[in-house]
């Protein structure tokens, strides 16, 4: 199932909204976490990072064969083993991971691509071992961004609260990832 078309830039301009480092030091990753789930890893912009930091694997999951070949090539280039990159459509077919599999799973700039956010929050819930992390990150509702998708498709970080509450998550933090977007880390408790 192919997402909603939201002009996402080429890779040196999408690398330029972020510090992924910085972002998931904030979001609480560490190498504490065994297992990761990237949900739309796309260019691999958290995925290759995300590698560095923890001590098990990363699932990058994306409907998109060059998404998934250009993070395979990241990975071997940065002498990662522990990147598993799947082409899958995880909106339509889930994301094919076992249940409680992973600690972490990564929702980035995805909810607004799908008519159905509930639906894939439901997916992560049901990947994610018991107290869990999901984080969430989405452009700030501001026009003055200088990219991103149009304003009537970006979630306010209360919708996506509210989405990941009916899903199951218990709601822990926000923050302010400046300049550009926000981010949410929840958990599943039960």
């Amino acid at each position: 199932m192919k997402l909603k078309e939201s002009g996402m830039p080429e890779e040196e301009m999408w690398g330029r909204f972020f510090e992924p480092n910085k972002i998931l030091q904030t979001l609480g990753l560490s190498n504490s976490v065994v297992g990761v789930a990237d949900l739309g890893c796309g260019y691999g912009t958290f995925t290759i990072p995300a590698a560095k930091i923890i001590r098990g694997k990363v699932y990058a999951i994306d409907i998109e064969p060059e998404m998934i070949e250009n993070v395979k090539r990241k990975a071997k280039e940065n002498g990662l083993d522990n990147v598993e990159a799947r082409l899958r459509d995880f909106m339509a077919e889930g994301s094919g991971l076992e249940n409680e599999i992973v600690d972490y799973v990564f929702l980035f700039n995805i909810l607004y691509t799908t008519k159905n956010p509930e639906k894939l929050l439901k997916e992560a819930y049901r990947i994610l071992k018991i107290n869990g992390k999901l984080g969430i990150i989405h452009w700030n509702y501001d026009s003055t961004t200088p990219r991103g998708p149009p304003m009537e498709m970006r979630p306010k970080p209360e919708q996506c609260i509210k989405w990941a509450e009916f899903a199951g998550f218990s709601s822990l933090k926000k923050y302010d990832l400046k300049p550009y977007h926000y981010g949410i880390i929840m958990e599943k408790t039960k």
